[in-house]
């Protein structure tokens, strides 16, 4: 029962910050989470049906899974960031040069379990944030319109976060 991409992944982002969120605040661990974000690179298969054949793998390994997935290569997000958020981005160099530039320190995060059974942290700003439950924008690339839409959601879910102005 394993995906074996040619490619580096993540499971990151909110699935990562809010089980995190979640254990700190004794909510319930999947308390929160709408989705699981997995992110791979991948410049040479830059086919949108390939994003959907391995979500539909990873779903049928998964099984009976709670969560929906997100599955996602951040070669081609420069194909449709714009119709989405309204404005152009360059395309990403690498895997990590995405994480880098997601909304919230404490979001810009990616783990993923090695062959070795030991795992491999991406978090470019750090763990401060994401433990001490403090929301700061990012500002390499989220508006403040998008993030203040999310630190709001996410304050009425974890009442205990601290909120950084724009």
């Amino acid at each position: 029962m394993q995906l074996d991409p040619p490619f580096e992944y993540y499971v990151g982002a909110g699935s990562v910050t809010n089980t995190i969120w979640n254990e700190i605040s004794g909510y319930p661990l999947e308390y929160g989470i709408s989705d699981i974000d997995i992110v791979y690179y991948d410049k040479y298969n830059l086919d949108v049906h390939h994003e959907t054949k391995l979500k539909k793998e990873l779903e049928r390994i998964l099984g009976d899974f709670s969560f929906k997935l997100d599955v996602k290569n951040q070669a081609r997000v420069h194909f449709w960031y714009e119709s989405k958020f309204g404005f152009p981005i360059k395309p990403y160099m690498s895997i990590e040069t995405a994480i880098d530039s997601w909304p919230t320190t404490a979001t810009a995060i990616g783990v993923r379990l090695e062959h070795n059974g030991l795992y491999t942290i991406y978090s470019p700003y750090g763990f401060n944030d994401l433990f001490s439950m403090v929301v700061r924008p990012n500002k390499l690339l989220v508006t403040q319109e998008i993030y203040e839409s999310k630190s709001t959601k996410w304050k009425e879910k974890w009442p205990l976060l601290e909120i950084i102005p724009w």
